[in-house]
């Protein structure tokens, strides 16, 4: 295991469906600015993720693969999975990385640092979403001047962090805790399938459980571009799926912006704890960018 100057150990977990070149990416990067570092790869019915991981140089790396399911891919279950291959590996914090998402040079050791200065908070760092045509460069050091963190989210300065975080915010994007935070939390929802809630639902009972969320400044990731879809409409029953589940156990809809979206195409009824699908519903055109808002999945959606 990777040691840090605060004697922490620290293992990155990031699950992955496809996405191989902006893994590659991300394979590249952390083993330039963290090479030792631990990487757990969790391969959602992807065989070919054990070629890309090789090709990028496998050293400290631990690829799981695990099956996918009939209703969508299961990414809360998935993390689970990596995460504790992560514990039962050493780790004493855990890094949650999207596989879109490159790491900034001080990625690692700030939430090391984030650690000691929080312990037993639930942090997470700003992200940078880059632009079409912006490419990672080919030397690391230089990611820092590409930072623009997502305006919707706190971006203290570097070395700084900030308490209090708003739960609703918290995503598995970039996130790091400690072995004890995580036990605590009891991991990722499993009942969550496919896309949208599981980070939401994740956030929510850690306020419950009185867990701070910290933003650490300096804890910069950059998220590769992809075009997606706006408002996400292919992922349609399983947003109306895991939104039902959310609503039920903590009594409001999440993902409104996206719910609210599909109501004004028609698409679906929100009645009391249940939303009905509009049926033979025409989506309509919708825009085919990248837009930075809101969650993103582990899986790179």
């Amino acid at each position: 295991m990777g040691e840090s100057s605060l004697g922490a150990a620290t293992t990155v977990v990031t699950v992955v469906h496809g996405r191989h070149e902006h893994l590659s990416e991300q394979r590249r990067v952390l083993g330039a600015v963290s090479p030792l570092t631990p990487h757990v790869v969790v391969a959602i019915e992807d065989a070919g993720i054990d070629e890309v991981v090789e090709r990028s140089g496998g050293r400290g790396v631990s690829v799981v693969h695990v099956d996918s399911d009939p209703r969508g891919l299961p990414l809360a279950r998935a993390r689970n999975i990596g995460v504790e291959v992560a514990l039962a590996g050493g780790a004493e914090l855990v890094v949650l990385l999207d596989v879109d998402c490159v790491p900034g040079p001080q990625l690692v050791t700030a939430y090391e640092r984030a650690a000691s200065w929080a312990p037993g908070a639930l942090l997470a760092g700003p992200v940078t979403y880059l632009a079409e045509e912006t490419a990672v460069p080919a030397d690391p050091s230089r990611l820092d001047r590409l930072t623009h963190p997502h305006v919707g989210r706190p971006a203290p300065s570097d070395g700084e962090i900030e308490r209090g975080g708003d739960h609703r915010l918290f995503w598995s994007l970039s996130a790091a805790m400690s072995a004890a935070t995580w036990r605590l939390l009891g991991g990722f929802d499993e009942t969550y399938v496919g896309y949208g809630g599981e980070d939401t639902d994740f956030g929510r009972i850690a306020q419950a459980l009185g867990v701070d969320l910290v933003w650490v400044g300096g804890a910069h990731a950059y998220h590769q571009f992809h075009p997606v879809s706006r408002p996400p409409v292919e992922h349609l029953a399983d947003i109306v799926r895991n939104a039902e589940i959310f609503r039920r156990r903590w009594h409001e809809w999440p993902m409104e912006g996206w719910l609210e979206e599909f109501e004004s195409r028609d698409l679906i009824v929100r009645r009391g704890d249940q939303i009905e699908l509009v049926p033979k519903a025409e989506s309509g055109p919708h825009e085919r960018r990248e837009v930075p808002l809101g969650r993103r999945v582990g899986w790179g959606s």
